[in-house]
């Protein structure tokens, strides 16, 4: 059965990709990279009761913006429709490097 034949399913993955695309709007203020191209995304789970967990992590440990960054993307997430509740999960390992950068925002960045 394809995931179009099951309503559940097809409701799960229009909010995944909804979440997507409000990452696609949140930028790290220092580089001019949304987080999501950036690499800073590594998971996205949502669960049957709409409540999302995202696991990020940040260009360095010690980035002096990293309070503003992790609101900016809780509350662009809270704010989809059938959103509950968001869980950010700030962590270091692995450490980002430029290699989890999409191909878009080396571009952007004159890295390729």
């Amino acid at each position: 059965m394809k995931s179009e034949d099951q309503p559940g399913m097809k409701n799960f993955l229009q909010m995944e990709t909804r979440i997507v695309e409000v990452l696609k709007t949140i930028y790290d203020p220092e580089i001019p990279v949304n987080v999501y191209d950036l690499g800073l995304i590594y998971d996205v789970a949502v669960a049957d009761n709409h409540s999302v967990t995202l696991t990020m992590t940040l260009t360095a440990p010690n980035c002096p913006l990293a309070d503003f960054i992790v609101l900016q993307v809780k509350e662009g997430v809270e704010s989809i429709e059938g959103v509950k509740e968001v869980d950010i999960k700030l962590v270091f390992d692995p450490p980002w490097s430029k290699d989890m950068m999409s191909e878009e925002a080396m571009l952007e960045l004159g890295l390729l």
